[in-house]
């Protein structure tokens, strides 16, 4: 290597990207600096646990003296119990009812896990893939079997559009099935895609908050991304949540 490559070298690395904007999504050992298998606590498995903590204090703790005059907690608790039943009965119908408790604790713990990923220091564990796509494809398996189990082989009257054509029908089944496979995939990465580039792209502007002469207007964007990102955490959890139903009305009433 000459004098020029190394001063180029030397001059990329004093003028480069001094900040790593996706380090923030690095799952690291909660203890030593091991490798990380699946048997290993990391700082998912920590911010996870928290989020669960936090369901159980709001739900379990907070409401445990059921006061006719509710206190705030139970009041909170209240609030969401009654926002997801409604959308629940809402979506499915009165047959869906059963499946709420499924429903309500997926979206609890998705609500969670983004709020608390919102604060310094924390990590998402929404933000991965691997964790969203067992929720993801949770929900499509237990949709699957519901389906096949209450409707049998009616269930897959949801492929067979009656109404189209006949000469466009087997078309018409070829991209459904198509696009009901694709569900989980979607599902899944839409939620870890939307957390990901709002905590990335706040990241960035914490980068260009060190440079003086962009640094007010950096401050700004941060703020306006940060409170943008707080409406993404509660959307995204509704947004899980409302497909989630959508898909189990499918299953229960599968004919177009």
């Amino acid at each position: 290597m000459g004098k020029t490559d190394v001063a180029t070298e030397a001059h990329g690395e004093s003028t480069g990207l001094v900040f790593h904007p996706l380090d923030q999504f690095k799952v690291t050992p909660l203890f030593g600096d091991g490798p990380v298998a699946f048997y290993t606590i990391t700082n998912a498995t920590l911010w996870m646990a928290i989020a669960v903590l936090c369901v159980i204090a709001v739900f379990v703790l907070g409401s445990r003296g059921r006061a006719l005059v509710p206190s705030r907690s139970q009041s909170i608790a209240e609030l969401f119990y009654g926002f997801i039943y409604k959308m629940v009965e809402d979506v499915t119908g009165h047959d869906g009812v059963k499946y709420f408790p499924y429903i309500f604790t997926a979206f609890l713990f998705i609500f969670f896990a983004n709020f608390l990923g919102l604060l310094p220091l924390s990590f998402t564990p929404t933000s991965h893939i691997a964790v969203t796509a067992v929720l993801g494809f949770g929900v499509f398996f237990i949709v699957t079997i519901i389906g096949f189990v209450k409707n049998g082989v009616h269930f897959l009257g949801l492929f067979w559009m009656s109404d189209a054509p006949l000469a466009l029908r087997p078309i018409i089944a070829v991209i459904e099935v198509i696009s009901y496979f694709v569900r989980p995939v979607s599902h899944s990465i839409r939620l870890a895609g939307n957390i990901t580039a709002g905590h990335a792209m706040i990241k960035v502007f914490a980068g260009f908050a060190a440079i003086a002469a962009v640094a007010p207007a950096a401050v700004v964007a941060i703020s306006a991304a940060y409170a943008l990102e707080v409406l993404v955490a509660g959307i995204q959890a509704y947004v899980f949540t409302i497909l989630t139903c959508i898909y189990l009305k499918d299953a229960l009433h599968p004919a177009h």
